[in-house]
């Protein structure tokens, strides 16, 4: 498909032609799941995450000013749903070796426990050291699991808005945890 097909496609679905959709989402589902499938790493997830990406674009086609930039578009949701989707992922749990026979079992060793643990007390002595503003926004996020658009209901400002308190809060607490260990 070639450059003028794409955009006139794209122009038809912009007026609600889901045929013309339907094609466009043909020509570009092997692109969108390779570049989910490079991120998640898992063909299940990648699948689903696929077609959540073409169900956004189609919801949001009528946004896009310039047909000429679908793909550039497209790819950039299709990274954006991908990252949410690891970064969101519940974590993976592993059975005791009783219940799969044959499994050896990893043990913490002494070691091991003692520097995460350590390495838990200082996290926390960073967290108090920071402002509560600072504090508030790493724990809702890191800790509560908030999404942006929660934290943006819950600390009543904008998305952009919580990313740069993110990033801010991050790098004083990466200071913080640098002074402590200097201590």
């Amino acid at each position: 498909m070639d450059e003028k097909e794409l955009v006139e496609l794209i122009t038809l679905a912009q007026a609600g032609d889901r045929e013309a959709f339907g094609e466009i989402a043909r020509h570009f589902d092997s692109t969108i799941f390779a570049i989910v499938m490079r991120r998640l790493q898992n063909y299940s997830e990648a699948k689903e995450v696929t077609q959540d990406v073409f169900v956004q674009a189609m919801r949001k086609l009528e946004q896009l000013r310039e047909p000429e930039r679908f793909a550039g578009w497209i790819k950039q949701i299709a990274v954006r749903m991908s990252i949410n989707k690891a970064i969101r992922r519940p974590p993976v749990f592993q059975s005791a070796s009783e219940v799969i026979p044959g499994v050896a079992d990893e043990q913490e060793s002494p070691l091991e426990k003692l520097l995460k643990s350590e390495r838990a007390v200082q996290l926390n002595k960073g967290l108090t050291r920071l402002r509560d503003l600072d504090r508030e926004t790493l724990i809702a996020f890191y800790f509560e699991g908030n999404s942006l658009k929660e934290m943006s209901d819950s600390f009543q400002s904008p998305i952009g808005t919580i990313k740069r308190r993110l990033h801010t809060a991050r790098n004083r607490l990466r200071e913080e945890l640098q002074d402590l260990q200097l201590a």
